[in-house]
């Protein structure tokens, strides 16, 4: 035991806590990446929109890759929004309300796609799935955005992601100081509040792409 546990007995916990959620935090932002190239996968295929993989760099910091999956998003939308805007003046209000609530017949769905091909240059029913995903579920990839910008405003923000591969001595080590348990109970009070809103916006993000993913197979 070292002296500052000895004077603050409650820093082991504290530690075995912090580590706990750093992992907890790491792991949601590797299956988030993973997920934004699931979709990045998608739209190449069936849409003919291509935009750059993205790769957890851990030598780079948490906010630096936080900022790396913050613009890929961006870029999806910008895209989304451009044929959203198209669709929306072209297709009949009613229909377009279907394809934006995902809740299009076989008809509609050879109606859409008749507009889709010269708005993206593709056409057949994946295409729309996707397209009706992407205007449907734009909140979706805005929270992503945002609880990722959250992030970066905590205590793990400057943390080299390599640190958090390495285990539980690299981590405590970073977060050690004079301090140790003023620093220990700031960064856990940053983590509850961060992993609170990003831990229930991943799952649902990750799983919105799994449906999608099982819909275009269907079409297949």
């Amino acid at each position: 035991m070292s002296w500052s546990d000895t004077i603050f007995p409650g820093n082991p916990e504290r530690r075995e806590r912090l580590v706990r959620k750093s992992q907890e935090l790491l792991e949601l932002m590797k299956n988030n990446f993973r997920a934004t190239n699931q979709l990045i996968e998608a739209l190449k295929e069936h849409l003919g929109l291509s935009f750059r993989p993205i790769t957890l760099n851990e030598k780079a910091t948490v906010k630096e890759n936080c900022d790396v999956i913050i613009e890929r998003i961006r870029e999806i939308q910008a895209e989304v929004e451009k044929i959203d805007e198209k669709l929306k003046a072209k297709l009949e209000p009613t229909l377009y309300e279907k394809l934006r609530n995902m809740s299009l017949s076989a008809r509609d769905y050879h109606r859409v796609s008749g507009y889709v091909r010269p708005v993206c240059g593709v056409v057949g029913f994946s295409a729309v799935v996707v397209i009706g995903w992407l205007i449907k579920n734009g909140t979706i990839l805005t929270n992503m955005r945002l609880t990722f910008g959250l992030i970066t405003t905590t205590a793990l923000a400057t943390v080299v992601v390599g640190v958090l591969f390495a285990g539980i001595d690299m981590i405590i080590s970073y977060f050690l100081g004079k301090k140790e348990r003023d620093e220990l109970e700031r960064a856990l009070k940053e983590f509850d509040e961060a992993l609170e809103e990003f831990r229930p916006v991943s799952e649902k993000y990750q799983d919105s792409i799994t449906y999608v993913r099982v819909r275009l197979e269907m079409c297949q």
